[in-house]
């Protein structure tokens, strides 16, 4: 079975491949370049559970089931921020350069400071679209909370990584390796959750989809 993920970074392709393969042996992950959709997908939802589900519509538009993904860190000190503009979170405060981890980040530690309060949670939400049940989507979501730093540490991982802490572990998600985040990250236990849901709807309904 092949699915679209409405992405074309290789990474994040090879990524859920690896995740998925967990659950379903036989699934092949391709990308929007892949299947030829060249156009721009613009992420106007208000949540993460929209974003997700306006790229996984579009990706079905394929003929392929659509897969689409959004995730991003919220801050409970400061009202959920940056919640959807993660990525960008410096251009909602003023700075022209979106989309700089550094930058990101450094913005991050400014609006908390001299506050207590550092609990934060990551949170990613997968969308799944079956052409010809767009009004049926799966959705789930994964979460993993944790406090921000008042520095960074590590050098892996990216965004937010380095001043997202996990007490439990002593850590932050750029101090960890590739599979002990996977383990407990919002992403990972999205994709597995995911896998599981995708699984259960092939099962009751495989019908109409390209093999």
């Amino acid at each position: 079975m092949q699915i679209v993920l409405a992405s074309r970074n290789a990474h994040k392709k090879a990524e859920l491949q690896a995740l998925l393969s967990e659950f379903l042996p036989d699934i092949r992950v391709l990308s929007l370049d892949d299947v030829g959709i060249t156009e721009e997908i613009v992420e106007d939802g208000s949540t993460f559970e929209e974003n997700a589900l306006i790229k996984a519509r579009a990706a079905a538009r394929s003929g392929y089931i659509g897969v689409g993904d959004d995730s991003g860190l919220t801050v409970e000190a400061l009202n959920g921020e940056p919640g959807i503009y993660s990525a960008r979170y410096a251009e909602t405060k003023g700075y022209k350069d979106s989309h700089n981890d550094r930058l990101n980040n450094a913005v991050l530690l400014d609006m908390l400071k001299n506050n207590p309060d550092r609990k934060a949670r990551f949170v990613c939400c997968i969308a799944c679209v079956f052409p010809g049940r767009e009004s049926e989507p799966v959705c789930v979501r994964g979460t993993c909370d944790g406090v921000i730093l008042e520095e960074l540490r590590g050098d892996s991982g990216f965004g937010y990584d380095p001043l997202f802490y996990i007490p439990s572990l002593g850590r932050t998600f750029a101090q960890l390796s590739p599979e002990e985040k996977n383990k407990i990250s919002h992403r990972g236990r999205a994709v597995r959750a995911f896998a599981l849901a995708l699984k259960q709807r092939i099962e009751e309904d495989h019908g109409g989809v390209n093999q």
